[in-house]
């Protein structure tokens, strides 16, 4: 861990999930808890079909669970209504996703600036901000470039600096360093590392155990639960 511990941002207490119904049910999440505190940089490490994706999934609010607890910086989840997750997941988590997720359309600049723009903020206010982000990752030469106009490495910092821009509390990671090279993936790991350090919350989901080793805390999962 690089930071003191504070207080928990994620508290998820028996957490059960199920896909389908009779022969084609399948038990996705099976009694899962963890705990994450402010400034850990946690790497959620398994297999293909270990359900380490439906775990991301229900963390980002982007899927629900079946039964249990799940409390995401003191709000009680549970309790919260599914149109008001997106607002919530604006306000909380920045999103780092392995295939990018940028608009293929848009500069560098303007992909990084939306996410505040779409939250109210004006569009001068959001161009300084976003700036200033891909500056912070190196890219303040690449601003007006398209995503057909950067390399796989230049596109995470991207993707970096635009889940910095909404300044919230958590980041979280799907396969980082999936489409990366080697050395590339070592660059993300480091500008994550970074970030820790200045007591940003990192949750990195990863198949990889290199991977899942530069992080200061590693849970595992297969089969659905913790081991």
């Amino acid at each position: 861990m690089s930071c003191d511990v504070t207080k928990a941002i994620i508290e998820i207490k028996n957490i059960k999930k199920v896909y389908g119904k009779g022969d084609n049910k399948v038990t996705a999440l099976n009694g899962i808890d963890m705990t994450v505190h402010e400034g850990e940089f946690v790497a959620i490490l398994g297999p293909s079909g270990s359900g380490k994706s439906t775990l991301m999934n229900i963390i980002g609010l982007m899927d629900n669970f079946d039964s249990g607890e799940y409390y995401l910086d003191g709000i009680d989840i549970a309790k919260e209504k599914e149109h008001t997750y997106a607002k919530i997941r604006n306000s909380k988590i920045g999103f780092i996703f392995q295939k990018y997720n940028l608009i293929p359309q848009y500069t560098a600049l303007y992909n990084v600036a939306l996410p505040i723009m779409l939250q109210g903020e004006s569009y001068k206010t959001a161009k300084i901000k976003s700036y200033d982000m891909l500056s912070r990752v190196g890219l303040e030469k690449r601003i007006k470039h398209k995503p057909s106009e950067l390399s796989g490495g230049q596109l995470q910092r991207v993707a970096i600096a635009r889940a910095l821009i909404s300044n919230s509390p958590l980041i979280l990671a799907d396969e980082p360093t999936g489409a990366l090279d080697q050395k590339t993936g070592h660059e993300v790991l480091d500008i994550l590392k970074e970030l820790n350090k200045e007591h940003k919350t990192i949750i990195m989901i990863t198949h990889d155990p290199k991977i899942a080793a530069r992080a200061g805390r590693v849970v595992r999962v297969e089969d659905g639960m913790i081991i």
